[in-house]
C-alpha cells in the first residue's frame, strides 16, 4: 500500500520539528517521491548519516509502504539579525 505525502511529512516533521521540508510526489503514484530536508540536526554528520537519520524518521517505511525516496539533505542555518 502507497504512502501519501502527508504522513511522509508528518514523520518527518515529528524528528526534524527545525527542518525546512519540500517533498515532491514524483510520479502521482503515491510511491515515489523526492524530498529535500534542512535541518540543524544534521551539523557534524556525513550525508550518508543525515540519511540514515531520514529512513529512521520514516519508521520502517522505507522498502515496504514506501517504495523510493530520492533525498536531499543539508544543513539549515539560522541567520542572526544584528
Amino acid at each position: 500500500m502507497p504512502l501519501p505525502l502527508n504522513e511522509i511529512e508528518t514523520m518527518l516533521r515529528q524528528s526534524f520539528p527545525d527542518a525546512e521540508i519540500s517533498i515532491q510526489d514524483l510520479a502521482g503514484d503515491n510511491d515515489h517521491y523526492q524530498a529535500t530536508i534542512l535541518s540543524t540536526q544534521f551539523v557534524g554528520k556525513t550525508r550518508v548519516q543525515q540519511h540514515q537519520m531520514v529512513y529512521q524518521a520514516l519508521q520502517g517505511k522505507m522498502g515496504s509502504e514506501l517504495h523510493a525516496l530520492a533525498l536531499k539533505t543539508g544543513i539549515f542555518e539560522t541567520h542572526k539579525k544584528d
